[in-house]
């Protein structure tokens, strides 16, 4: 099993890092990072982990727990609901909001890494409250979203691969994982 590298807390973010959020402070902070020989953009990257639109249980968390509001239906625009607010040669930023919070998820791709950054801004006191033991949940599944992406992109590149099957990219959402370990 690929190692994720994980670092949480705003100080143990390199600041190149954290200046490709976008929040006027932030409260929260992590990056999971993995090590592959899978390519794609990362744009590719974002879309592999969360997909075009929110999944059941991203809808039960994003907008259920956190009421993020997210954009309905595809676009280019979003990934899984979260606005496309940034972007380089090696890196997305994508954005919602709540009336609590508001949070940055961001995905770099570059040399031989996919990382996953997460920030978040308790724009009121719920968020204090919300997020902490969800974070718990959060740090446990980053992982295994990296992973799974990484599958679904070598899954789509590798020439041996069924091309004609249109499900061949679906990540399953964490709870489908149940019974394996990670």
């Amino acid at each position: 099993m690929a190692v994720v590298d994980a670092a949480v807390g705003v100080h143990a973010l390199p600041e190149s890092f954290r200046a490709l959020g976008s929040l006027p402070a932030i409260d929260y902070a992590d990056r999971f990072t993995l090590a592959t020989d899978a390519s794609a953009t990362p744009e590719q990257w974002a879309r592999a982990m969360f997909g075009d639109v929110p999944g059941f249980a991203q809808q039960v968390i994003w907008r259920g727990l956190l009421g993020l509001r997210l954009s309905r239906g595809r676009s280019p625009d979003t990934v899984a609901g979260w606005r496309v607010t940034g972007r380089g040669e090696d890196w997305i930023r994508l954005e919602a909001a709540s009336w609590f919070l508001s949070g940055n998820l961001v995905v770099r791709a570059a040399g031989g890494k996919v990382s996953l950054g997460t920030f978040l801004y308790y724009a009121r006191r719920p968020g204090h409250r919300v997020w902490p033991p969800l974070s718990a949940v959060h740090r446990r599944l980053a992982p295994g979203l990296l992973r799974d992406a990484a599958a679904a992109i070598e899954g789509r590149t590798r020439p041996d691969k069924d091309r004609t099957r249109p499900d061949r990219n679906r990540v399953r959402a964490p709870e489908s994982r149940k019974g394996r370990t990670r």
